[in-house]
Parts: structure tokens; sequence; C-alpha cells
């Protein structure tokens, strides 16, 4: 019988992408290395470790937002048929297609000065970017869960929402926990609605282009080192957590 290499060729081809992701980030590593000391300095720059903070805070808010409003949509969107169901899907969609700078003008003709340069602005801008994340996982994840569990829950007396706490969510809780984990990644990654939104306060990401902006690439790299690094580690340590957890309901 011939050897197949299809998934060997297959393998070396997407090898390419992988190398692509790697290959700046080990650059950003190396090039930051030959330069400890300004990397120390911006360690314990009290406005760069200001802008983490409030990234990390404002990304967390806007994951258990979009947890909160966004688990029940997915259910709805996977249990019900109803007219118009696709458009709302597609609404769901949308952000992902939208570029970000046209996002913020959005938000800031919309919203006004009750999000100009402030937390909500922030947030709301996160939560723009990163809430189709959520929704979607939620929906597949409860599109996975066999329907008929909750027809016997409920022929035994349990309440809809009964059925829904007791059966449906935590069988598709890995889905939706990956999908916040997204959204989470995704909202600690958007700059480009929150500079017009919310330029202050400054989170991270913004402070990393003023830095450059002003000072060049020597004074900003640092941060974005910092910030790959804290990102990665939270990053795979949450996917980590999540693929443990399905494995073990599994």
């Amino acid at each position: 019988m011939r050897r197949d290499y299809t998934l060997y060729f297959f393998a070396a081809m997407g090898t390419f992408l992988v190398v692509y992701i790697i290959l700046p980030i080990a650059t950003m590593y190396v090039r930051q290395a030959s330069d400890w000391g300004m990397l120390v300095k911006t360690l314990h720059d009290p406005v760069v470790r200001a802008a983490i903070r409030r990234s990390l805070v404002t990304a967390t808010a806007t994951a258990l937002i979009a947890l909160t409003f966004g688990v029940p949509l997915g259910y709805v969107l996977a249990r019900k048929d109803f007219p118009g169901k696709s458009m709302v899907q597609a609404i769901i969609d949308v952000p992902i297609v939208i570029p970000h700078s046209v996002v913020g003008i959005m938000l800031l003709v919309t919203f006004s000065s009750r999000i100009l340069d402030s937390y909500k602005g922030i947030i709301a801008a996160m939560l723009f970017v990163s809430m189709s994340f959520t929704v979607n996982s939620a929906r597949d994840g409860f599109l996975a869960v066999d329907e008929k569990l909750e027809h016997v829950a409920r022929t035994l007396g349990a309440s809809r929402l009964r059925a829904f706490f007791g059966i449906a969510l935590p069988m598709a809780l890995p889905n939706i926990a990956s999908g916040a984990v997204m959204t989470w990644a995704r909202a600690m990654s958007e700059v480009g609605s929150i500079l017009i939104v919310a330029y202050y306060p400054m989170t991270a990401q913004v402070l990393i282009l003023e830095y450059f902006n002003n000072y060049g690439l020597r004074a900003s790299r640092p941060i974005a080192v910092i910030m790959i690094t804290l990102s990665l580690v939270i990053f795979l340590t949450l996917r980590w957590m999540v693929g443990r957890w399905a494995r073990a309901e599994g």
C-alpha cells in the first residue's frame, strides 16, 4: 500500500502560519533582551503599571457583561426558531467586520459625552468588538446539548429555568467558558475604537501608541513585551483550565 503524505503536506503548509505568528513574538523578546535596563525601568513606571491594571480591569468587566447578556441570547438562538432569527444572528456577527475606528465613531455619535474619556467608554468599545465570541460560543454550546434532556426534566416537574440551570448550562459551560476567554482576549487587544472614544484614561494598548509617537520604538517596545507576556500567560492559563474542565466533563 502506498504511503499517503497528505497530512505531512498539509502540516508543512500550515507551519507557515505558525512560524509567521511565532517569529515577530520571538524577535520582540530577543531585541528587548539586549535592552534589559529599559524593560526594568518600564516595569517600575507607575503610568505603565496603572495603564496595564486599567486594561485588565476593563477587559474582565467586558467579559462579565458579555456573559451576563450573551449566554441568555445564545440559549434563545439555539432553542427557538422565530421570524428574523437569521437577521439577529447576522447582527451579532456585524461587529467582527466593521473597522474599529468606525466603531469608535459610531459609539461616540450614539452616546456622546456619556462615554467620552471614561471607563464606561473603554468598556463600551471593548464590548462592541468582542461580544460576538460569547454569543456564538454559547449558542454552539447549547446546540450541542440534546434538547430532549431538558424535555425529560420538564416532564418530571422542573421548570424551563430550572432545566436550563440544571442541565443545559452545565453541559454547555466548556463552550461558554471558551467564548468568555476569547471575549476577554479580544477586549484586551482592542485599540482602534478606544482611541476615539476614550483616549483617557489610558489603557496599556493606547499607552503603547502614545509612547511610540512621542518617544519612539525603544520606549514603546518594553510595554509591548510586557503586554505580550501578560496576555499570553493569562490566555494560555485560561485555555488550559477550560480544556481541563471540558475533559473532566466529558
